[in-house]
């Protein structure tokens, strides 16, 4: 499908095509030049140790066009179009792309969950709605302007996460994206280090509604002390959702039964009783979330539930594998301390026999990052979990809150590796092991290693 001409990019982006024809037609943006097809357009963005302009010609044989921030070689003849900065550009294009869209846009920011959230509020949606969700955690100034090429006219929904680390971050991609709804799922201190105070935070995430007119929808998690300041004190509606009773969307009667958890969903005068294929109180928050959406949108609450039994868990995000004996929940994406507690709540509500977490380093956390650590080791001891592998400077913190709290096994290590050892002498017939760590920590490695050793059956 023809997104635009190489002409009509380089009008977008205030750029100048220095060669080829302006009627070359562009059918989709890579920046990635090992992905770049026919029809392409390569976006050779320059990072801190690596410039991918040196791809250009490479890409140019795969029938592609480039945008570029130099002069072309003498002699080309393949369309370059010559702009400022070739990241801004994209996000120029993705916004004109966006415009040419008839399409309701549901944005989804939040401190922790983010994905999941997306995930659950695309499930509600996909029995009644033509819907186009996030690939993975595209949620970036790069990510988001390559998922907004991922829509198509026959879409009707586009549920598109939206993550910032830094101030303006948000109003960028609130510009790109523009949403018509937005669930914001908590404010934690994830980033802190950057955004400096909670309410920083907060006020950079609601600039995801900065295109709301009258009518536009911001739901919020109404159980969040700061969020709940929101309600009713913008120019547009606002929600509620949460487990408290006193929220717009609220949740009570939740029971597990194996790996699903039943709960009832009250709104409005209305109790409905819905199942998710999912685990923890968190969980239930995301799935109220997603039925207030999909309530809004005028679903009926039959094809919401349908909807909902449709979901799973990204990868790397809470997946449980069966290894014989042994069940493994593999959260190995990333880590913030809310998450870290919540991974902690499900291991004990699942497990049957002894309880395992390894536990790596929770980054970005700044001055805060010590006492954060020692809360995640004090509410692992406070669960009873059986023993924890800290892995990481920062999780020696962790191994001291629980420690000092009362866990009978702590161990420290200072490597994957060692962690993967130490973990094999302490699995024994039933035990449920917990992997989570910051992304930078490659706690997935972890996992691997169980998976290729023990067998998984799921």
């Amino acid at each position: 499908m023809k997104l635009f001409t190489a002409s009509e990019a380089a009008a977008v982006t205030g750029g100048r095509l220095l060669c080829g024809s302006g009627d070359t037609e562009i059918t989709n943006l890579q920046y990635d030049s090992r992905q770049v097809t026919e029809g392409s357009l390569f976006v050779p963005i320059r990072g801190a140790n690596t410039n991918p302009h040196k791809f250009i010609e490479q890409c140019l044989e795969k029938g592609a066009a480039t945008l570029t921030e130099y002069d072309a070689p003498e002699g080309a003849v393949k369309p370059y179009i010559k702009v400022e900065d070739t990241r801004r550009a994209m996000q120029q294009l993705a916004a004109y792309y966006r415009s040419t869209l008839d399409v309701k846009v549901v944005g989804i920011t939040g401190s922790v969950g983010k994905t999941s959230t997306k995930e659950m509020v695309a499930a509600a949606l996909s029995k009644g709605f033509n819907v186009m969700k996030t690939q993975g955690n595209r949620n970036s100034q790069i990510g988001l302007p390559v998922t907004m090429f991922d829509i198509r006219p026959e879409n009707e929904i586009a549920v598109i996460e939206m993550g910032m680390s830094e101030f303006g971050e948000m109003d960028r991609l609130a510009d790109i994206a523009r949403p018509d709804i937005a669930v914001m799922t908590n404010i934690g201190k994830a980033h802190i280090e950057n955004l400096k105070t909670q309410e920083n935070i907060m006020s950079e995430k609601l600039k995801i509604t900065k295109h709301f007119d009258e009518n536009g929808l911001l739901f919020l998690n109404g159980d969040d002390p700061l969020l709940r300041t929101l309600h009713g004190k913008q120019s547009f509606r606002t929600v509620t959702f949460g487990m408290d009773k006193s929220n717009d969307y609220y949740a009570d009667s939740v029971n597990v039964i194996g790996f699903s958890t039943e709960f009832v969903c009250h709104c409005g005068g209305r109790s409905v009783k819905l199942t998710i294929p999912a685990l923890g109180v968190h969980s239930v928050m995301n799935a109220i979330a997603a039925f207030a959406v999909g309530d809004a949108l005028g679903l009926d609450e039959k094809v919401i539930s349908a909807g909902l039994m449709t979901y799973q868990n990204a990868p790397m995000r809470q997946q449980i594998h069966r290894c014989g004996d042994l069940v493994l929940i593999d959260d190995s994406y990333n880590a913030s301390p809310a998450a870290a507690k919540a991974s902690l709540d499900v291991l004990k509500s699942i497990a049957s026999g002894k309880t395992v977490a390894v536990l790596a380093d929770m980054l970005e956390l700044g001055d805060e990052a010590a006492a954060e650590h020692y809360g995640v080791g004090k509410h692992l001891a406070e669960l009873g979990v059986d023993a924890l592998i800290a892995i990481g400077p920062l999780s020696e913190n962790t191994a001291r809150g629980a420690r000092e709290n009362g866990c009978p096994g702590v161990i420290v290590s200072g490597s994957n590796a060692e962690a993967y050892q130490e973990l094999k002498g302490l699995i024994e017939k039933g035990c449920t092991i917990l992997v989570k760590g910051s992304r930078g920590m490659h706690t997935e490695e972890i996992v691997k290693q169980l998976l290729s050793e023990y067998g998984a059956e799921n």
